[in-house]
């Protein structure tokens, strides 16, 4: 029996359920540009990525496997800095999205600043030999030791996001006679629309210093009262996988406001706004994520007219751009276990990976397109739910797809779009080893991260 032979049954069922995608009116082996990496694209059936074939991928470094397409993240990353070229403004690209030694290098190669929200990540940057100076650190709970580090090294700015921080960072100024550069974060009470995990610029959540409140000026006052810190902007960041600039108008507006405030009130003409990220990027067909230098001008044309109409000078723009850069880069591969039809519902397919490997599912129901990626099959679609190997119900990675109906144990499947937030948030549930992560270029491949072991799950395990 082939690998991809099964047991006679139902593989389409003739009664969908009641919420079920529609059939799909394309070729189930089509592969959208908007979604796949800019070098994917199909050989003789089979899926290739970077001029790999997918078959060779698995062969060499096993699944489930991370693939991340170098030429489209450096593409994707210089697209961003020529953007915001002709104006004042930098880009940061936010490495909590995906950061390794190699993905750092990329980024500072192709012009980008780093932003990072942890010692680990600051060690990593710093590994991979970025300047101090080009790093921006973030985080709603730093802890006195990171922001040591971040003073020591001299990391470029650092965003305040309370008043315990403001405190706490003085202090630590004061002992190693710095004077480090920050921003406040500013909460602007812009509901965007978004998953509400990934919300960040409401009032009731943990980031920044609301407005609405007063206390983001109140931290204002604290820091321009201080001996050992350098206030130089404001910072916002109102969420995630964001389609307009409708949000960020209203958070430019707020903000211009309170930097009028605060020329009122101070005599203090701050330099800089940073506007974070967050921007889109198409999972399924349908979505449709913003070109950069659409994107630069919409953002820079609000930042000014706000900024003439109070009677202030330009600041400086920054954004953060990470899942931008990142997220279209990456493909996961995986190969096919176990297809159970669930009879008048839809097939079980079930990978070797999980939510292990990519907890988005499974944390605010991301959407995601995958393939049959090993070979081409002229079968009729097949309603599927591509799920983990994990003890959980909800350890789903493509909630509703179709597949062709003779996917079996052996093939090897796709899933777009997951070089943001699949490797940085990976986990051992199961004890399951992490992936490795591998860059392919030019018809070669090499691993940026190796696969875990089961000698590196035991080793920090002392009995």
């Amino acid at each position: 029996m082939s690998r991809n032979a099964h047991p006679a049954g139902p593989r389409h069922a003739e009664v969908l359920p009641e919420d079920h995608p529609p059939l799909p009116s394309h070729d189930l082996t089509e592969l959208d540009p908007v979604i796949w990496p800019t070098t994917a694209k199909r050989v003789g059936g089979e899926l290739t990525i970077g001029g790999v074939r997918v078959s060779e991928l698995a062969e060499q470094f096993g699944t489930p496997l991370y693939a991340l397409d170098e030429d489209d993240f450096r593409t994707r990353a210089r697209d961003y800095q020529l953007a915001f070229s002709d104006v004042d403004a930098e880009v940061y690209y936010a490495g909590k999205a995906l950061l390794t030694k190699a993905v750092a290098r990329w980024a500072h190669e192709e012009g980008l600043k780093i932003d990072v929200c942890s010692a680990g990540e600051l060690a990593v940057a710093l590994a991979a030999g970025v300047p101090p100076a080009r790093l921006g650190m973030h985080g709603n709970n730093k802890s006195r030791a990171e922001l040591a580090r971040a003073v020591d090294v001299g990391v470029g700015r650092i965003v305040i996001d309370s008043f315990a921080e403001i405190e706490r960072l003085e202090q630590i100024a004061a002992e190693y006679g710095r004077t480090p550069e920050v921003l406040v974060r500013v909460t602007t009470g812009v509901e965007a629309h978004t998953h509400e995990f990934v919300a960040t610029a409401h009032d009731d959540q943990k980031f920044g210093l609301a407005l609405s409140s007063g206390a983001a000026a109140e931290a204002v006052r604290r820091v321009i009262a201080s001996r050992h810190l350098n206030l130089v902007g404001l910072h916002s960041h109102i969420g995630s996988q964001i389609f307009t600039t409708d949000g960020f108008e209203v958070a430019a507006r707020r903000l211009t406001r309170l930097l009028t405030q605060i020329h009122t009130e101070h005599g203090v003409v701050l330099s800089e706004l940073n506007l974070g990220g967050g921007l889109g990027i198409a999972y399924v067909t349908g979505d449709t994520p913003q070109e950069p230098k659409t994107i630069a001008d919409s953002l820079l044309t609000i930042v000014q007219r706000e900024c003439e109409a109070n009677g202030l000078p330009m600041p400086r723009i920054a954004v953060e751009p990470g899942r931008a850069i990142a997220g279209p880069a990456g493909v996961t591969l995986y190969e096919v276990g176990t297809v159970k039809d669930v009879e008048g519902l839809r097939s079980y397919v079930s990978v070797d990976g999980g939510m292990s490997d990519n907890i988005r599912t499974a944390l605010y129901g991301a959407e995601y397109t995958c393939v049959l990626a090993s070979r081409a099959s002229d079968a009729s679609p097949m309603l599927s739910r591509l799920v983990g190997k994990h003890c959980e119900s909800g350890d789903m990675i493509v909630r509703d797809l179709y597949l062709p109906a003779d996917v079996g144990a052996g093939d090897l499947v796709a899933v777009a779009a997951t070089g943001a937030y699949c490797h940085s948030m990976a986990s051992n549930y199961n004890y399951l080893p992490r992936p490795a992560l591998v860059a392919v270029r030019e018809g070669r491949a090499r691993t940026l991260v190796r696969r875990e072991t089961e000698e590196d799950l035991l080793r920090l395990d002392v009995g």
